[in-house]
């Protein structure tokens, strides 16, 4: 097993290359700019339908003034994410242009949308067809997102341009420096549209979506959740977030077959879609990539070792709430060879036993919630209680006990014995997790005047702004203890493009290490300072306020 680890991280310049690859990550940033529409929307959703459940009916005037929030948010999701695909896209262009030659963000998300809107809507009498700029129309998004900036980037990086005298003012040149690559984006899409309509006799996105129903039918078996979930775990396992790679290319199927649940739970009819955001994040994910709700509480309530106790009961509350790098990098489970069995066999299982279930009569989510529901809870209301459900949710944690069990216990024996051997008793009481955990500031032995006198401001990212909000915290409340002016602020990756240069420091989550190269060419302009840590070393300073401030402090001095 050793062997097996050390070939994987031999071949983590591969991962991280795939991590870093830039369609991905605008799909993925695309979903994260409009995971409020998602989880607002659903709220209408909730309001209006949950009643019925137990009996209740809203009049048909008040469900359609709830549901009209709805369509007019979830309703035009496809057209949304044609606009922020493509300015995260083009975001990730400019950032290897130069800074005086840049691509206009503006510019590409108006391009994307008219883009989108020619591939996905029919024209009918009065105004237009909306049945493809929903979820639908998701495919279609991710070709005008595409498509449109790197039209964008070819006019810009050869001076495909109108030029307009010097004195002009810059926003009116803009304009017109716009244009060309504004018309060749519109005329590309307007040709495809010709030549779909003539020779399929139907619109690209109902033939995209033709396409590509197989795939959405193969990833609802057992082998395609297999390979979904396994793979995302995979890459958590390697210490790369495993989500930031999967979901991007699985997003429209999670999103359609909620949507197509939805409507064959309203009709009464059985919601049979397995692959969902709900089935990632109450099922298959339960407590954090790996299903690792079940093994923190093994590590807080059964574990003999001193290092999985103190991990284990400081990391249960977040791990309830999804949030699981505690866990991940306290333990550890991440490239720890006695867990890369029951972290990659786990997830597959639970989600195998959720198709089981919904292929004997249990319907499919049919409701999205937020990712930090508690699992049982969120599996529970995003089936619309159903009552197979209840039975599921305590069987999701009876399988995980029983394949983590035997590692767990082996893992524990041996810290046991390490533990006896090294006195590491009076090392976990002292350091509240190990040495290695808390090996941040050996080179600094003080605080300066100058320090205690200059306003910092830290910007701390990970990959949804959960686990870079513990540490955040963390160094607000040192900071407030030595009465400092430093100021922390969480971010999911994504958000802080544009105001990344504003900060004097970056940390990056340990699962974030990947992206390090790219946030330092962002702000090499700049006096803003990029930093990167590990696993163990993140979650020590987490726990310890003063600690964390000291880090923030030792990496402002040192280069």
């Amino acid at each position: 097993m050793d062997k097996i680890i050390k070939r994987l991280e031999k071949r983590m310049p591969v991962f991280e290359k795939i991590s870093n690859n830039p369609y991905l990550m605008a799909i993925r940033d695309g979903f994260i700019s409009l995971l409020p529409v998602i989880l607002f929307s659903s709220l209408f959703l909730l309001v209006a339908f949950v009643p019925n459940i137990f009996g209740h009916y809203w009049p048909d005037k008040t469900t359609d003034v709830l549901l009209k929030a709805y369509n007019y948010s979830m309703g035009i999701l496809g057209l949304l994410m044609s606009a922020t695909i493509a300015k995260s896209l083009s975001d990730n262009f400019n950032r290897r242009l130069p800074k005086l030659n840049q691509i206009n963000s503006l510019s590409v998300m108006v391009a994307s949308i008219i883009g989108f809107l020619l591939l996905s809507v029919d024209s009918i009498e009065g105004g237009f067809g909306t049945d493809f700029i929903g979820t639908k129309g998701l495919l279609s998004s991710f070709v005008a997102g595409f498509i449109v900036p790197n039209i964008y980037k070819i006019c810009v990086k050869n001076n495909i341009t109108i030029k307009m005298p010097k004195e002009v003012p810059s926003h009116i040149s803009q304009t017109f420096a716009d244009l060309i690559p504004m018309a060749l984006s519109i005329l590309v899409f307007w040709v495809i549209d010709i030549l779909f309509r003539y020779t399929t006799n139907t619109g690209f996105s109902e033939w995209v979506l033709g396409v590509f129903q197989p795939l959405f039918t193969a990833a609802d078996s057992y082998l395609g959740l297999a390979i979904i979930y396994g793979a995302m775990a995979f890459f958590w396992f390697v210490g790369i977030h495993g989500p930031s790679i999967v979901e991007p290319a699985v997003s429209a199927i999670y999103l359609a077959n909620v949507e197509a649940n939805f409507m064959a739970f309203q009709a009464g009819e059985h919601a049979t879609k397995v692959l969902s955001q709900g089935s990632q994040y109450f099922v298959a994910t339960i407590g954090g990539t790996g299903a690792t709700l079940i093994i923190t509480i093994m590590f807080a309530f059964m574990a003999k070792s001193k290092q999985l106790k103190a991990v284990g009961r400081a990391s249960l509350i977040p791990v309830a709430f999804g949030i699981n790098e505690p866990v991940l990098f306290g333990g550890p489970l991440v490239l720890n060879p006695m867990f890369l069995i029951p972290f990659i066999a786990a997830p597959i299982v639970n989600v195998w036993l959720l198709k089981l279930f919904i292929d004997l009569g249990m319907n499919g989510f049919v409701y999205n919630l937020p990712w930090t529901t508690p699992g049982p809870i969120g599996l529970i209301m995003g089936t619309g209680f159903a009552p197979m459900s209840f039975l599921l949710a305590p069987l999701l944690l009876l399988a995980d006990f029983l394949i983590y069990y035997p590692f767990m216990k082996a893992y524990d024996t041996q810290l046991v014995e390490k533990e006896k051997t090294n006195d590491m008793e009076e090392e976990v009481n002292k350091e509240k997790i190990n040495k290695e955990a808390t090996e941040v500031i050996d080179e600094m032995d003080e605080i300066t005047n100058n320090d205690l006198n200059k306003s910092i401001s830290v910007l701390v990212i990970c990959a949804n702004g959960a686990t870079s909000g513990m540490l955040a915290n963390a160094i607000g409340k040192g900071a407030n203890e030595k009465n400092m002016d430093v100021k922390a602020i969480a971010m999911a990756y994504g958000q802080h493009t544009d105001v990344v240069n504003d900060f004097d420091l970056v940390v990056l989550a340990p699962q974030m290490g990947s992206r390090l190269e790219e946030v330092k060419k962002s702000v090499s302009n700049s006096k803003t300072k990029v930093v990167s840590t590990s696993g163990k070393k993140y979650v020590a300073l987490t726990r310890e306020p003063i600690d964390a401030l000291n880090y923030v402090l030792w990496n402002l001095k040192n280069d």
